[in-house]
């Protein structure tokens, strides 16, 4: 793999607001990594999504079989199945935005699609069989907000759709 920035499969940096990370006016705080990459909206691109978001944490020092490391995995593939299952609309993309802060002691995984009808529950209503999200065949959500220090999800500004995100308190950072 390669790490020029900017490629696919590098770090990058989000030209985005971070607010919920990165001071205003900043890029990228010393030590943080960030990986995003837009993706098929399928079982594939979700599957994707997840092995390369694997092979970023383990080169960012979270290795695998690590705790962080399998839970930050396990999230990463239930926001992006949710995408792909919940999120679809044909011919469009979802986008994965993994950023890892030592300063703050977090990873965050932010999943977006271009489905703005069809909104998933907020954490504090998230109980098995009462919503679409949460079903007897999915439990992703569930997974979420169990491994999750925290996680939500908001409205796009820059177009329809949602992302919803998740933070993970990493230990001794």
């Amino acid at each position: 793999m390669t790490k020029e920035p900017g490629s696919p499969t590098g770090a990058t940096q989000h030209t985005g607001p971070t607010e919920h990370l990165a001071p205003t006016g900043t890029l990228t705080p010393p030590g943080e990594q960030y990986f995003e990459m837009r993706f098929t909206s399928t079982r594939r691109g979700a599957r994707l999504a997840r092995r390369l978001a694997a092979v970023r944490l383990h080169e960012w020092g979270i290795p695998y079989g690590s705790d962080a490391h399998d839970a930050l995995v396990v999230i990463v593939a239930e926001l992006t199945a949710n995408a792909v299952r919940h999120g679809h609309v044909p011919g469009r993309d979802f986008h994965l935005r993994l950023q890892v802060a030592p300063r703050l002691r977090t990873a965050r995984v932010d999943v977006t699609d271009t489905r703005g009808e069809r909104l998933p529950p907020r954490p504090a209503t998230v109980i098995p069989g009462r919503d679409p999200y949460v079903t007897l065949d999915g439990r992703g959500l569930l997974l979420v907000a169990a491994l999750a220090s925290r996680w939500d999800w908001h409205l796009r500004t820059e177009g329809p759709g949602k992302t919803v995100w998740a933070e993970y308190a990493l230990p001794g950072c």
